[in-house]
């Protein structure tokens, strides 16, 4: 039984309004926009690590090699894995291979140990100097020549990281303490 005198309520509101709707999403979007480039930062900088982690493996390898067989070993960057690339660009693949006759290239198939994609090679620019463009590591475990730097570097062209091989055939690897640019 209704009395007159009893408030009528409006029905409960079900849902967002537009304008809450819009309110919202123009917040996730300014939270989204201020973090991306922290985001973006951090991929860069763990892909370089693990490209660094990486490049090492194979200097590691391809040292190992040449001493555990007792031959020379090449290590160099590559586009089809047959030949080694004079461009000094180690962005794409990695060739190892024995060198047994000293010419720089794999003369049979059987010579070819590894050929690997290096790591991201769309993110990050891998490069030596054009006029050091492979490394060739003696059955002693030396590396034959002067000492080889591959730098890493973001697509903007900073300085991320550096990998240093001695004469005595070492890797070792840098970080700048301040932002650089690339060397070319």
């Amino acid at each position: 039984m209704t009395t007159c005198c009893q408030p009528q309520h409006p029905p409960s509101q079900q849902g967002s309004s537009l304008l809450e709707l819009i309110l919202a999403a123009a917040i996730c979007a300014l939270l989204a926009s201020s973090g991306l480039p922290w985001a973006r930062t951090l991929l860069l900088h763990q892909r370089g690590i693990s490209a660094e982690h990486t490049l090492i493996r194979n200097l590691q390898l391809a040292r190992w090699h040449a001493v555990t067989q007792g031959t020379e070993t090449v290590l160099c960057p590559s586009t089809d894995g047959k030949r080694c690339s004079r461009n000094g660009n180690w962005s794409n693949n990695w060739l190892l291979f024995d060198d047994i006759d000293g010419n720089r290239r794999p003369d049979q198939p059987d010579a070819v140990i590894r050929f690997d994609a290096a790591p991201s090679p769309s993110l990050l620019r891998v490069a030596s100097a054009r006029g050091r463009t492979f490394i060739r590591f003696k059955p002693d475990g030396r590396s034959a020549g002067t000492n080889l730097t591959i730098s890493i570097c973001c697509p903007e062209g900073t300085l991320l990281r550096q990998v240093i091989v001695n004469n005595a055939g070492r890797p070792r690897s840098e970080r700048p303490k301040t932002p650089r640019p690339c060397p070319h």
